[in-house]
C-alpha cells in the first residue's frame, strides 16, 4: 500500500485506491508461481511427447509470466535513457529462446523474479521497522469540553486542549501534563529503555504509553505537528536520500551495463566469424556471460544495508537524515561539542557552601534561599533548590528588590538581606580572610560566587556551576578509544572552559566564541584533522552544525530547530547515543565493503566458469540471483534484526 502521513493525524493511509507498487507486490508472487508452472508442465510435456504448439505455448506463458515486470522494468528504464540489470537479463532469455533454449531461458527468468520478490520482502522488513511507528498512534482520544468529556478523533484535538490519558493508554499529541503523575515508556521516541516519570508541567510526546498512573495533558500542538510524525516523515525521506557510495554504484550500474552489452555483442560475432566455435553454442554462451557478469547484487548491496541501518538506528533514537550522513560518520576524524547543555546540564547548582566564622550552612541557606525566593534568576532557582532539598524551612520576606545583574536586596523580620556577586557586594568593603581565601580558589575553578550579607555581618558565599553530565567522561573516553579528537566549543571564558575540560580530558578548548567564531573552528578542524561532526543544541549551534561534515542536534526530542538544522538527531537527551550512531554507522559501512567485495567475488567466478567450463545458464542464473539474495539478507540481519533482538532483550530486562 502506498503510503503518506496524512496532515490530519499522520497516520498511515492510502493516497490512491491501487497503487501501482501495490499492484506489484500483490501480483509479482503469484507470477512466479505461474512461471514454475508453466516450465515444469513444458519440461512434461516435452519428455511425454505432447504436440510441439502445446510445448510451445507453455513456453511463452512461462517467459511472459516470468519476464513481465522485468520486460515492464526495462522499458521504463529505456524512456529515462537508462539501461539496468531488468534488460541484461531479458535479452538474455530471449537470446537463450533464440536458439531453442526456451527451458533455459524460463529457468532464468524464474529464478530472477522469484530473487526480486525475496529481495523486496527483504528491504520490506527494514521500511516495515518504520511504518511499525505509525500503529503507535491511537485511533481517538478523550478530550476535556465545556465540562464534559468526549471522545474524538485525532484531527480534532485543538491545540491547548486537555486530553485525558488512562493508565495503559498511548499519549495522542505532544503536551504537557497539567494534572496527575505517572511514568511513561518513551522507547518509541527517545529509545530510552527505562520508563520516565512524570509530573505537572513534563512534557510527553506522541506515541509513548502511559504506565500506572492517570494523566490530563495539555495538547501544545496539533497531531501532524508530532514529534512521533515528524520521526516518521524523516526516517521515509532519509531512505531515498542516497550514500555516495550508493550514488558511484548507480552511475557505475549505467556505464557496465553498456560495456556488458557491448562485449555480449562482440562476443557474439567474434568466436563465429574467426571460425573458432559455432554461432548456436557460442550464442548460448554470450548469454550466459551477459546474465552472470550482470552487477545486480554489486548495485542492491548498498541500498539494502543502508536502508536496514537507518531503520534500526531510528530504533534506537537515532535519527539518520540520509545515508549520506550514515557514511560520512563513519569517516570523521573529531568531534566538537558546544559546552552547555551538551556537555554539561546547562543549569547551575550549588557546588560549595562556605560560612563565616560563627555561621551554620543551614543558616546560610536559610537566609540566603528566603532572600532568592521571588526572584526568576537561575541562580537563585539552584539557592532555593538547595534549601528545598535540605527540608529547610523559606520564609516570607519584604521589601524585596532585584538589582539588575548585579543581586538582590530583601528585608527578612528585622534584617535586611543583601545577596549578589564579589563586585556588587565589596564595594567599599572587605572580606574575612577565610572568606577572601575561598573566594580566591573558587573562582580558580571557574565557579559562579553569591556572598551574603545579613544587616553589616558577613554570613558566607555560595559557589554555584553549570554540571557535567555524569556519562560526558565516559562517552569521550569512549570516542578517544575509536581514536577520534574531542573539541570544546564554548562562550564561557577561557578559566571555566579549561576546568571543565581538565575533568573530562578534552583535547582542544575554544572559549569566549560567537555563534560565527564556531564556524571557524569547524573549519579549521575539518582542514588540520579531517571530517569533524558537531554537537550542539541546534539553536545558537546552528551554524556551526550545517558547517561540519555531520551536524549532531542533542535532545529536546526533536525540536524544530533541531530536526530541521541537523544531519544527524538524537531524540533522547543522552551523550551515549553519540558513539551508538557512530559505531552503527561504521558497522553499516563494514557490511556494505563485505556485500561489494562478495558481489565482485561471485561475478568474477561466474564468469570464469562461463569460459572455463561452459558454465550452464540456470547455475549462472541461480549464482547471480543467489548472491543477491544474500547479500540483501546479510544487510537486514546484521543492521536490523539482529539489533532489533538485542534491543528487545534490554528492554525486556
Amino acid at each position: 500500500m502506498n503510503t503518506v502521513i496524512t496532515a490530519a493525524s499522520g497516520r498511515e493511509q492510502e493516497t490512491n485506491p491501487t497503487p501501482k507498487w501495490q499492484t506489484q507486490a500483490w501480483l509479482e508472487p503469484r507470477l512466479v508461481v505461474v512461471t514454475a508452472i508453466a516450465l515444469v508442465a513444458s519440461l512434461l510435456a516435452e519428455r511425454f511427447g505432447a504436440p510441439e504448439e502445446l510445448i510451445l505455448l507453455l513456453n511463452i506463458l512461462s517467459y511472459v509470466a516470468g519476464g513481465f515486470f522485468g520486460a515492464k522494468g526495462a522499458i521504463e528504464s529505456l524512456f529515462r535513457r537508462r539501461i539496468d540489470v531488468d534488460m541484461l537479463m531479458v535479452l538474455a532469455a530471449l537470446g537463450a529462446a533464440t536458439v531453442d533454449q526456451w527451458h533455459e531461458g524460463a529457468i532464468l527468468l524464474f529464478l530472477f523474479s522469484l530473487s526480486n520478490v525475496l529481495q523486496d520482502y527483504a528491504i520490506g522488513r527494514s521500511r516495515q521497522a518504520i511504518k511499525s511507528l505509525m500503529k503507535l498512534y491511537p485511533n481517538e482520544a478523550k478530550v476535556r469540553r465545556d465540562g464534559q468529556i468526549v471522545t474524538v478523533t485525532l484531527d480534532h484535538i485543538r491545540v491547548g486542549e486537555i486530553v485525558l490519558i488512562e493508565p495503559g493508554e498511548r499519549i495522542p499529541v505532544d503536551g504537557i501534563i497539567h494534572d496527575g503523575r505517572s511514568t511513561v515508556d518513551e522507547s518509541p521516541i527517545t529509545g530510552e529503555s527505562m520508563p520516565v516519570e512524570k509530573m505537572v508541567g513534563s512534557k510527553v510526546f506522541a506515541g509513548t504509553l502511559n504506565q500506572q498512573g492517570a494523566l490530563d495533558v495539555r495538547a501544545t500542538g496539533a497531531a501532524q505537528d508530532t514529534v512521533l510524525a515528524r520521526v516518521i516523515k524523516m526516517v521515509e525521506e532519509a531512505q531515498d536520500s542516497k550514500a555516495p557510495t550508493e550514488r558511484f554504484l548507480d552511475k557505475f550500474e549505467q556505464i557496465y551495463a553498456m560495456l556488458i552489452l557491448l562485449g555480449t555483442g562482440v562476443f557474439i560475432v567474434l568466436p563465429p566469424a574467426l571460425g573458432l566455435a559455432d554461432f548456436s553454442s557460442n550464442f548460448y554462451r554470450a548469454m550466459v556471460l551477459m546474465t552472470v557478469a550482470s552487477p545486480c547484487a554489486l548495485v542492491i548491496s548498498t541500498p539494502a544495508s543502508f536502508i536496514s541501518a537507518i531503520a534500526s538506528a531510528a530504533r534506537g533514537g537515532v535519527l539518520f537524515k540520509g545515508g549520506a550522513y550514515l557514511e560520512q560518520l563513519a569517516l570523521i576524524k573529531a568531534v566538537a561539542f558546544d559546552k552547555t547543555g551538551t556537555l554539561t546540564s546547562g543549569k547551575p547548582a550549588v557546588t560549595d557552601i562556605v560560612t563565616a566564622p560563627g555561621v551554620a550552612e543551614d543558616e546560610l541557606i536559610i537566609m540566603a534561599a528566603a532572600a532568592e525566593l521571588r526572584s526568576e534568576h537561575p541562580l537563585a532557582k539552584a539557592v532555593v533548590q538547595i534549601a528545598q532539598s535540605r527540608n529547610l524551612p523559606i520564609e516570607e520576606v519584604n521589601d524585596f528588590e532585584a538589582i539588575m545583574g548585579r543581586g538582590v536586596r530583601a528585608t527578612l523580620g528585622e534584617h535586611t538581606i543583601h545577596i549578589g556577586s564579589p563586585k556588587f557586594m565589596l564595594d567599599g568593603l572587605h572580606l574575612p580572610p577565610e572568606l577572601s581565601e575561598a573566594e580566591a580558589r573558587l573562582e580558580g575553578e571557574g565557579k559562579t560566587l553569591m556572598l551574603v550579607r545579613r544587616d553589616d555581618d558577613w554570613l558566607g558565599m555560595i559557589a554555584l556551576a553549570d554540571q557535567v553530565r555524569p556519562e560526558a567522561k565516559t562517552v569521550i573516553d569512549r570516542l578517544h578509544a575509536n581514536d577520534v579528537q574531542v573539541v570544546m566549543l564554548t562562550g564561557d571564558n577561557q578559566r571555566v572552559a579549561q576546568h571543565i575540560a581538565g575533568q573530562l580530558g578534552i583535547d582542544h578548548v575554544h572559549a569566549s566564541l560567537m555563534p560565527e567564531d564556531k564556524v571557524g573552528v569547524i573549519k579549521h578542524f575539518e582542514s588540520s584533522h579531517g571530517a569533524t561532526a558537531m554537537v550542539g543544541d541546534g539553536v545558537n549551534d546552528a551554524p556551526g552544525l550545517a558547517t561540519a561534515s555531520v551536524g549532531i542536534a542533542m535532545g529536546a526530542a526533536g525540536t524544530d530547530v533541531a530536526l530541521e538544522t541537523a544531519d544527524l538527531v538524537l531524540m533522547g537527551d543522552k551523550l551515549e547515543l553519540i558513539p551508538y550512531a557512530i559505531n552503527m554507522s561504521k558497522k553499516a559501512r563494514r557490511v556494505v565493503w563485505q556485500n561489494i567485495t562478495f558481489s565482485l567475488f561471485v561475478i568474477v567466478m561466474l564468469v570464469i566458469g562461463a569460459f572455463a567450463i561452459d558454465l550452464p545458464l540456470p547455475l549462472g542464473v541461480l549464482g547471480h540471483e543467489g548472491s543477491t539474495v544474500i547479500v540483501v539478507l546479510n544487510g537486514l540481519i546484521q543492521l536490523l534484526i539482529l539489533p532489533e533482538i538485542a534491543r528487545r532483550r534490554l528492554l525486556a530486562s
